[in-house]
């Protein structure tokens, strides 16, 4: 029969051949955007061995670094239970990546944490109604107990003196405290990657350029900026993802 049809598609110069499978993740890595490239760049010339996954929700980050080549430690911090749970799963083969059920601020506590409707949106902070009219799904439909902790009580858990580490924070406003907890933590941390909002989308929240004075004082400078979210009404910028390198 193949024979047949080959035969039948010649005569219009078409044949039937094999098509073989390809790598998905080579394909991937080939065709990363400018930003991603980037990223994958520094993380290979600074020798970044540590990532501290903070907000990791169900490991999407993460995952993300794995698979533009980070190959070193990382250790993921999540405070719901549902998204930690499924963290753990997309994890599960991977020895070299640990997670924890807390969240991390500026002080030690028990505390409320508002669940929206798409996990990732959840934050410790009520959410603006700004943000929930061009996101419905970021809208809170339940409360969850957490723990929370402070980085620098934990920093030495994780990290050695030799160690080159990044912090990412996605905590939806909450950075700002996250970092209050880890002024001393952060002498010793090399990278930081952490959304930063140009508009508030969540209450109380430390905006861009704030944010940014914030971190010079601490000693780190904006070192790349990746887009964030729009509003698909407008097209307006609202949040970006900055990334800061200290001070030698």
């Amino acid at each position: 029969m193949k024979i047949i049809i080959n035969r039948i598609l010649k005569l219009f110069n078409y044949k039937i051949s094999r098509i073989e499978p390809r790598d998905k993740n080579a394909y991937f890595l080939n065709n990363l955007n400018e930003e991603l490239k980037a990223r994958q760049i520094f993380l290979k010339y600074f020798g970044v061995n540590v990532l501290l996954d903070v907000g990791a929700n169900t490991g999407q980050y993460a995952s993300l670094m794995r698979r533009i080549g980070y190959k070193g430690k990382i250790v993921s911090f999540e405070p719901l239970s549902s998204a930690f749970n499924e963290l753990k799963r997309n994890l599960y083969t991977d020895n070299n990546w640990i997670a924890e059920n807390f969240a991390l601020g500026s002080k030690e506590e028990e505390s409320i944490i508002h669940v929206s409707g798409n996990s990732y949106s959840s934050s410790l902070l009520d959410i603006l109604p700004s943000h929930i009219e061009f996101d419905t799904n970021s809208q809170y439909i339940a409360e969850e107990k957490i723990s929370i902790k402070r980085l620098d009580d934990i920093f030495s858990n994780y990290c050695s003196d030799s160690d080159v580490v990044m912090l990412k924070i996605d905590t939806q406003g909450f950075e700002k405290m996250v970092l209050d907890g880890a002024l001393e933590s952060l002498k010793s941390i090399k990278f930081l990657q952490l959304e930063i909002s140009i508009e508030p989308l969540y209450q109380y929240e430390i905006l861009f350029v704030e944010m940014i004075n914030f971190l010079e004082g601490v000693g780190f400078s904006l070192f790349a900026l990746e887009n964030g979210i729009r509003n698909p009404n407008s097209g307006k910028l609202l949040q970006v993802d900055g990334i800061f390198v200290r001070n030698i």
